[in-house]
Parts: C-alpha cells; structure tokens; sequence
C-alpha cells in the first residue's frame, strides 16, 4: 500500500509542475516556473522510490497514464481546453489500461 501512496505523490507532483509549466508563460513568470522544477523534482524523487518495488514499464505506464488524464482534466477546468468526445474516449482507454495493470497484472508490485 505505502508504494501506491508514493506513486499517486509522483503522479500528483508531476501533475501539478506540467499545469505550472503552461502557467510560467515559457518561463518567464517566476513562481510558476518555481513550481516546474520543484515539482518535476518531486515526481522523479518519488517515482523512483516507486521503482524500488515495482516494474519500470507498469510503474511508469500508470504514472503517465493517470498523469495524462489528471492533466487533462485540469487543462479543461484551469485553462479552458475542451476535449472532444474523441480525447475523452482516448482517456477513458487510458484510465482502463490502468484499472486492467493493477487489477490482473502480476508485475504490479501487489
């Protein structure tokens, strides 16, 4: 359970440095641009702790693919980015794929 809780901080730190970067305006407004490097840190430090326990290829599959959807979503509600039904049902995949990894899949790490 503690390398699921270090993974959804890695996913939630990338998350919020890749919603950061589109607000630091190409780096040329400071605090957003702060939080880009803080938080990619972050995401990379405790993805790698994940890492410890669980596949490369599946820790990394979910950490992009919640960060995807996560992202997305925040894109639509901060920045005003729509998604068409297409993206939607692209992400719906996506979020599907990961419920399959950690429901059936033995290289987990549960």
């Amino acid at each position: 359970m503690k390398t699921w809780i270090i993974l959804f901080v890695a996913i939630v730190s990338e998350v919020i440095a890749t919603s950061a970067l589109k607000a630091s305006d190409g780096f040329s407004k400071l605090g957003p641009s702060i939080l880009v490097v803080v938080g990619y840190a972050l995401a990379f430090y405790f993805l790698s702790l994940t890492l410890k326990v669980m596949s490369v290829g599946v820790a990394y599959a979910i950490w992009a693919g919640l960060g995807i959807v996560l992202t997305a979503i925040i894109g639509w509600f901060l920045f005003g980015q729509k998604l068409d039904v297409a993206a939607l049902l692209g992400m719906g995949l996506i979020l599907l794929g990961v419920i399959v990894i950690n429901l059936f899949s033995n290289a987990s790490g549960h």
